[in-house]
């Protein structure tokens, strides 16, 4: 960003001692409110302190991009006018160009508000630094950081867990979305056993029953987990179990994640599509699959096929046929982004038109 100035001189003194700021950049969605106003006054007085204390001084102004929150201002602005941003363009990259220029357009608008109030309150910045995190020069710096840092081993890639909006297409932070709890059923399905029925409290059983509020991932599943301290199971550990609907098996492992005395206390382990299910995949080395595409669409095939997952949600035990499937009352917890609406007779996380 170049050196600090003296006061008066506008260029840095050699022998000088030197202060510098940066502005935590506000989100250019908003308008600043009293807690930038105190934050900003202690900022400025600090500036302004240095400044006549002799140092070399700067205070760095600038802008946050606020990515999806940005994103929803604008497509709410082009839905009041019947517009979709994917309709922007002859073809999906011409509609993307498009789209991001009508970003950049409001961006100019939006962040304009924002350093028009840091005028009125008399910030002593300095102008001529201004920045936005999206500018081309800071995201290459971006980019090249992380680079550097993966190539330095001092972080890593890997798959993670993020709240998907289907709507948006785009993945949401865990602070832009809240759990909220909604009426559903829980599903009792049983899978059955590789090698032949086994004993399960003195009674022969052909297969693993587990209790589910969310059969249509089982497509997904890893693994099914017991306590380790149930004795109905701890003969079973280690077998496998036929994974209905699908041509694979899937280990029985034991985790005291798990409530013994929830359900039929057998869980199944879908690790891409529970946060819980994710952290016992990491610690057994469970592989993650993930059962949706970007459209978030089950696989084209097969009972639970549906795009967003609404025909994916069982209406009647008849889809498990012979597998001892009854299903009973019962109330989970799911997130949605707020102000996305709700649906409480479709309690399937992507089966909200605004949920995650």
């Amino acid at each position: 960003m170049g050196a600090a100035r003296l006061r008066g001189t506008g260029e840095p003194q050699a022998d000088a001692p030197a202060f510098a700021i940066q502005l935590p950049p506000p989100n250019v969605t908003g308008t600043l409110h009293m807690g930038h106003a105190f934050n900003q006054t202690i900022m400025d007085s600090l500036t302004r302190y240095h400044r006549m204390a002799g140092f070399n001084t700067v205070w760095v102004p600038g802008t946050d991009h606020a990515g999806i929150a940005t994103q929803i201002v604008v497509e709410r602005q082009l839905q009041a006018q019947g517009i979709s941003r994917h309709d922007m363009g002859p073809t999906p990259a011409e509609a993307r160009k498009n789209f991001v220029s009508k970003v950049w357009e409001w961006k100019e608008q939006s962040g304009n508000t924002i350093t028009t109030q840091m005028r009125r309150m008399g910030d002593s910045v300095d102008w001529g630094r201004e920045y936005f995190t999206m500018d081309e020069k800071l995201s290459k710096v971006v980019t090249q950081t992380f680079v550097k840092l993966y190539e330095q081993g001092l972080i890593y890639r890997g798959k993670r867990l993020v709240n998907w909006d289907p709507v948006l297409k785009s993945a949401v932070s865990d602070l832009e979305v809240e759990s909220t709890e909604a009426n559903g059923f829980m599903h009792y399905i049983t899978y059955p056993f590789a090698d032949g029925p086994q004993m399960i409290d003195g009674v022969l059983q052909r297969g693993m029953t587990i209790a589910t509020t969310r059969p249509e991932t089982m497509l997904a599943d890893g693994a099914l987990a017991v306590h380790p301290e149930d004795d109905r199971y701890k003969h079973l550990l280690g077998k496998l179990v036929d994974l209905p609907l699908c041509d694979r098996r899937i280990p029985i492992i034991a985790d005291d994640f798990v409530d013994r005395e929830f359900g039929s206390g057998c869980v199944k382990i879908t690790g891409a599509h529970d946060f819980n299910d994710y952290a016992c995949a990491q610690r057994h080395g469970i592989p993650l699959i993930n059962q949706r595409g970007r459209p978030c669409r089950l696989p084209g095939h097969g009972p639970l096929r549906g795009p967003q997952g609404r025909a994916g949600r069982p209406g009647s035990p008849r889809l498990f046929a012979g597998s001892e499937a009854p299903q009973t009352d019962a109330a989970h917890v799911r997130p949605h982004r707020p102000g996305g609406g709700t649906h409480a007779d479709r309690p399937v996380v992507c089966g909200h038109e605004q949920g995650v």
